[in-house]
């Protein structure tokens, strides 16, 4: 199959009004086609002579915008990877190849000329490395983070329930409803969101404050790239009550990994699809998202987790801001990659922390890591100008 028949088969049978706008945003860049075809490179990655290196838990899909900040379920604000659909086992240096491909996809976007992006990704791979020899994984805190990081975890600590809460309801008192003329959601139907106020009924009855989990209303949630399209909802709940104690929960669909089923590893048995997410989200993050469980709605397995806003990531522009501020987020989010696969190290088939350790301190890996993720992305882009040239995709 060329390229367009592979995506078209990989998102077959999604909801067609959000596959339309997956398909309309990869159109955009090839970055944006990078995010929504992680099958594809996946499988480029795995046909590539790629460095011997150790086992490790990956997030699967990393690159420069599965970063951010959010409230975790001790409350306090972090920056980490904050996606992991399709986490799995797998050498170290795959999830370093995608994250130095998606950098240089996502030049043209960020404005970033080829000698930056060249020279930023030689950065992050002495960071990783340096980070990974430490052999201590340690996480990025709003005192001591810097730059554009230092100013998003600022951002979220400040903001006010209350606004967050304007921004995606509408009217007031027992007539709040969710938000769907603003490009977030959009209205469900009825017999959505019977089935998710059903689910959320019995789910509550299990918590130990099962008023908290009370639904107000429920809408599907337009998110992200890759998964768009596959079943996702916003839900308003209670929390601790009017006007400004609600809380907004999301409820997404949880698939197989791209990621998985390329690499040369045994996979864990996993009860199913959400309970690896979960579980290795727990895993891999200093401090995991409040709410976040693997659930069931029949036989479909599903993420619940509190709502996390798109917004909350670092919003870098070349002709903005200074190659100083690009290279310390780089180097940030080039620790949290080392200091996530340091804390789950020795789990379920991962590498030990000392054998990390050890790839860390060695040099012969990165040269050859550089120069695939460079051929890689020049893939990526030939791939997406073959996608954009096709025009119009079947959304059936």
């Amino acid at each position: 199959m060329n390229v367009v028949e592979r995506v078209a088969a990989f998102n077959a049978g999604r909801d067609p009004r959000r596959l339309a706008m997956k398909y309309a945003r990869m159109r955009t860049s090839p970055f944006a086609f990078l995010r929504g075809s992680c099958h594809l490179f996946q499988a480029s990655l795995a046909r590539s002579e790629l460095p011997e290196s150790p086992p490790a838990w990956a997030c699967g899909d990393l690159h420069f915008e599965n970063f951010g900040s959010y409230k975790a379920d001790n409350r306090l604000v972090h920056f980490d990877i904050n996606d992991f659909d399709e986490a799995a086992l797998a050498p170290a240096s795959w999830d370093l190849v995608r994250f130095l491909a998606s950098l240089h996809t996502a030049a043209r976007d960020l404005g970033l000329p080829e000698h930056e992006s060249d020279a930023l990704c030689g950065d992050f791979i002495d960071r990783y490395a340096d980070a990974l020899a430490a052999g201590k994984a340690r996480w990025v805190e709003r005192e001591t983070a810097t730059g554009a990081v230092a100013d998003l975890l600022g951002q979220l600590h400040e903001r006010r329930r209350a606004e967050f809460l304007r921004k995606r309801t509408v009217g007031q008192g027992s007539k709040l409803a969710l938000r769907v003329d603003s490009g977030k959601a959009l209205p469900t139907t009825p017999a959505q969101a019977s089935r998710v106020r059903a689910f959320m009924g019995a789910f509550a009855a299990t918590q130990s404050e099962p008023d908290f989990f009370e639904v107000i209303d429920v809408a599907d949630r337009i998110a992200g790239t890759g998964s768009l399209g596959t079943e996702r909802y916003a839900i308003l709940v209670r929390g601790r009550g009017a006007p400004d104690g609600h809380y907004l929960l999301d409820l997404k669909r949880a698939g197989a990994s791209a990621l998985a089923s390329r690499v040369p590893l045994a996979q864990p048995p996993w009860r199913d699809e959400a309970v690896r997410i979960a579980t290795l989200q727990q895993r891999m993050q200093a401090a995991s998202m409040a709410f976040l469980h693997p659930v069931t709605l029949g036989r479909d397995a599903f993420v619940l987790r509190e709502l996390q806003p798109g917004e909350d990531r670092v919003e870098l522009d070349r002709t903005r801001d200074s190659l100083d501020r690009f290279r310390d987020v780089i180097r940030t989010m080039a620790d949290v990659v080392a200091w996530a696969q340091l804390r789950s190290a020795g789990r379920q088939g991962s590498a030990d922390a000392d054998a990390l350790v050890a790839f860390g301190a060695s040099r012969a890996w990165r040269q050859p890591l550089l120069s695939i993720a460079r051929r890689l992305a020049l893939e990526v882009v030939a791939d997406w100008e073959a996608f954009v040239a096709a025009g119009e995709m079947p959304l059936q």
